[in-house]
């Protein structure tokens, strides 16, 4: 897989993020997530800590990632200045504080302990906790991001289409997802998007199922859902088949329904919907089959560096759908007694309807 290299508006996204300082109540926002942190300064250490104010952005790192912070920072063209702390982090972190009325803090990668921590090192400042601020920004891809995750998930593609044959009589689910997982890092990848799920028979029709040592055998509804990782973004796709054919009955039903309901779905995806109707599209389909309480979770999420991220599709959704938003659709339904069955594609969210991220084929 030819390698692909992405241009990201690094300066934009942290202009875009101060212009939300004055609305969350805070002077500067202090990044300890490391996700938010690489997303910012392509910073893609274990430990370290960004700064964000109206006037300069601050890369606090250790010794082990002084070099690799500069380079990396650097060649994400990030405007941001790296400055290698150690032990002295607690000290630095006052001196840069200071003078600032009112300090935010991220509620959701802030333990107690840290929070007790900042109080005691933030102590002449207020500290206000935000949520979502980063992780709003990243909702909306621009064109490095849709590359990257384009690239991901042909690679995902390939690998599935290279071990579909596998999937027969005799084979283990865990040799299965070993062989796949090793096929996307052949064809590029990174490593995996996700612990790769092969469930088959009474296993698919658990929704997260593991791997293990179960033989596929002839009639097993067989769910394989997985996702490559690609310079730090992530695909996401799951499809469902049934060992020696189709057959009739109620596995046959199931694996036809839920695809029509994936359809319906899929059909709804357009800026301006809310992200309830597209819940809604899949659960009216379902529900005509008889089938909609089989229907355990919600319809889909949105993918990027986290393999689940917001915009949520769901049915207690208040958001809806913009251009930009990369999500999934992939309504499952899971019968302890037959087995499971989901369909799930990752689209591109456009005004107009959406672009597919993944194309292996549906065949029934």
């Amino acid at each position: 897989m030819k390698k692909v290299d992405a241009v990201f508006d690094m300066q934009g996204r942290l202009s875009r993020l101060i212009e939300k300082f004055e609305s969350q109540g805070c002077e500067s926002l202090l990044v300890t997530s490391l996700t938010n942190i690489y997303y910012l300064s392509g910073f893609t250490g274990s430990a370290g800590l960004l700064w964000v104010d109206g006037e300069k952005a601050l890369l606090l790192v250790d010794g082990r990632y002084g070099e690799q912070a500069v380079e990396e920072v650097e060649s994400s063209g990030a405007q941001i200045e790296v400055e290698m702390v150690g032990s002295q982090q607690t000290e630095r972190l006052k001196s840069i504080a200071k003078g600032t009325k009112a300090i935010g803090l991220e509620a959701q990668s802030v333990t107690w302990s840290k929070m007790k921590l900042m109080e005691k090192t933030l102590e002449n400042s207020d500290l206000v906790f935000t949520e979502g601020l980063v992780e709003e920004l990243r909702q909306i891809k621009d064109e490095g991001e849709i590359a990257l995750m384009k690239t991901a998930a042909e690679i995902a593609d390939k690998a599935l289409s290279e071990i579909w044959p596998m999937f027969e009589e005799g084979v283990t689910e865990k040799e299965i997802s070993t062989s796949l997982d090793e096929t996307m890092v052949k064809n590029g990848a990174d490593g995996t998007a996700f612990e790769t799920i092969i469930a088959a028979g009474s296993n698919s029709a658990r929704p997260h199922a593991r791997p293990g040592d179960r033989t596929l055998s002839e009639g097993d509804l067989v769910v394989c859902d997985m996702g490559a990782l690609y310079k730090g973004y992530r695909s996401d796709m799951t499809r469902s088949t049934r060992i020696g054919g189709t057959g009739t009955g109620k596995p046959a039903e199931m694996l036809e329904v839920v695809l029509e309901a994936q359809k319906a779905g899929l059909s709804t995806v357009k800026e301006g919907v809310p992200n309830s109707e597209v819940d809604s599209a899949c659960r009216k389909v379902l529900q005509e089959a008889g089938l909609e309480e089989a229907f355990t979770h919600g319809t889909g999420h949105g993918v990027g560096l986290d393999i689940h991220e917001a915009p949520t599709l769901s049915g207690i959704s208040t958001d809806t759908l913009r251009a930009g938003q990369v999500v999934t659709v992939e309504p499952g339904v899971y019968l302890p007694d037959v087995g499971g069955v989901r369909w799930e594609d990752t689209v591109i969210v456009t005004e107009k309807g959406c672009e597919f991220l993944t194309h292996s084929p549906k065949t029934i």
